[in-house]
């Protein structure tokens, strides 16, 4: 049995972005990766809207920063064979002024936290895939929350890239698969959680068998 953890924020809690709360267990990405994935396959699910990389955040808590909550995470969760980061989306709040570099490398210090644990199979280290989010709109009012985002989010494909390569783990780039939703511009529509999951799933295999 294969072990996956998808650590992420409201994109993999399953927000829907008309704001009508959370869609289905089975439509959400995750739950679309572990049923193409099949028998053989573990998916756990850590995903928290408003979760950042590495940031405090000021106005909706310190609770929301990812680093201090995967080590946790890990040791309760352990062992995983395989996790999945797919943060950054919430740093382009305009509140947190920070490029688009400094939130790949701050993605990458996620990476770093698991491959320096012993949350793997015999103690040893999981494999990381980490995910670039796809690039966001600024429609409406959860936009003005993001002003300056959209062309940030665009150089994810390239800044999470690097980290990747500089870290030596795994890289996929939902950019390339899906698009944010037009409704709140930050959300996936439920095609998207679909194709997302699909081509997760294809990669999860890839890696771990």
């Amino acid at each position: 049995m294969k072990t996956v953890l998808c650590f992420g924020d409201s994109n993999t809690w399953g927000h829907r972005p008309d704001g009508s709360g959370r869609y289905a267990l089975d439509e959400r990405w995750p739950g679309v990766m572990e049923a193409v994935l099949g028998e053989g396959f573990r998916v756990l699910v850590e995903g928290l809207g408003g979760r950042t990389t590495v940031h405090d955040d000021p106005i909706d808590g310190a609770h929301l920063n990812g680093l201090n909550y995967l080590t946790p995470c890990l040791a309760s969760q352990k062992p995983v064979d395989l996790v999945v980061i797919m943060l950054g989306t919430n740093d382009l709040k305009h509140r947190f002024s920070v490029l688009a570099d400094d939130i790949a490398r701050a993605a990458g210090r996620l990476v770093e936290r698991v491959q320096g644990s012993d949350a793997g199979p015999q103690g040893a280290a999981p494999a990381v895939l980490l995910v670039a989010p796809a690039p966001i709109l600024e429609v409406g009012a959860v936009g003005t929350r993001f002003t300056g985002g959209r062309i940030k989010s665009q150089l994810f494909s390239t800044t999470y890239a690097a980290v990747a390569d500089e870290l030596g783990c795994h890289f996929l780039d939902a950019g390339n698969h899906i698009v944010s939703s037009q409704i709140d511009g930050i959300h996936l529509d439920l095609d998207a959680h679909l194709e997302l999951g699909k081509v997760i799933a294809k990669h999860v295999r890839e890696i771990l068998i």
